[in-house]
C-alpha cells in the first residue's frame, strides 16, 4: 500500500498570478500573468516534497465569461511556468458555480481540497491550504489543513501565518527560521 503524501493547495487568483479586478476574471490565456516568484516557488514546493494542487473558484465559467477551454489553456500556461524551473502542478480543481448554487466545491466549503486529496492519496491533516482570501483560509481549516494566506504584513486573519507572496509561504513551510509551520 502506497502511504500518504503531503500536499499544498494553492488558491490561483492573488496566489499564482496577478488578481484580476474585483468582478472581473483571467479571460483569456494572454491574461493570465504570473506574480514574481510564483513558478520558482511551485517548484521549490515539488523539491521539497509537497504535491501541488491547484484549487480555484471560477465563478466566470458559471457567467458565461470564461471557457473550459480558456481554462485548460491556463494551466497547460502554469504547468509550462513551473516546469521551466524543474516543477509540477499534480492537478487542478475549480469550483465553476455561482456563488448562490449551494454546492460543497466554492470556498470556502472544503470540497475541492477534500476532492483532490482522496484522488492524489493526500494527506489533508499535513497538508497547507494558501490563498489570498479568508474564503480560501476557511476552507483549508474546514477541510483540516494548516492555512497560510498571502497579504501584506500585519493583514488580520484566522490562517495560521500570513506571508506577502507565494515565496514566502514556501519558506515558512520548509525553512524552520522562516516560520512556525516549517516541517520537522
Amino acid at each position: 500500500m502506497t502511504s500518504l503524501r503531503v500536499g499544498v493547495f494553492l488558491d490561483r487568483d492573488g496566489v499564482l498570478n496577478q488578481r484580476p479586478r474585483q468582478h472581473d476574471y483571467v479571460r483569456s490565456p494572454e491574461g493570465f500573468g504570473w506574480l514574481p516568484g510564483a513558478a520558482e516557488a511551485v517548484a521549490r514546493l515539488g523539491a521539497a516534497g509537497f504535491a501541488v494542487i491547484v484549487v480555484s473558484n471560477q465563478r466566470g465559467i458559471a457567467r458565461g465569461l470564461v471557457s473550459w477551454e480558456t481554462i485548460r489553456a491556463i494551466e497547460r500556461l502554469v504547468r509550462q511556468g513551473a516546469a521551466e524551473h524543474g516543477g509540477s502542478v499534480a492537478g487542478f480543481y475549480y469550483c465553476p458555480h455561482e456563488t448562490d448554487a449551494g454546492c460543497d466545491c466554492r470556498k470556502p466549503a472544503p470540497g475541492l481540497l477534500v476532492r483532490a486529496a482522496a484522488e492524489h492519496r493526500i494527506d489533508i491533516s499535513a497538508s497547507t491550504m494558501i490563498g489570498d482570501s479568508e474564503s480560501d483560509v476557511e476552507a483549508g481549516r474546514a477541510a483540516g489543513c494548516r492555512t497560510i494566506r498571502i497579504a501584506e504584513a500585519g493583514t488580520a486573519s484566522s490562517a495560521d501565518a500570513v506571508c506577502e507572496s507565494l515565496a514566502a509561504a514556501v519558506d515558512c513551510l520548509t525553512e524552520p527560521s522562516a516560520g512556525e509551520l516549517a516541517r520537522a
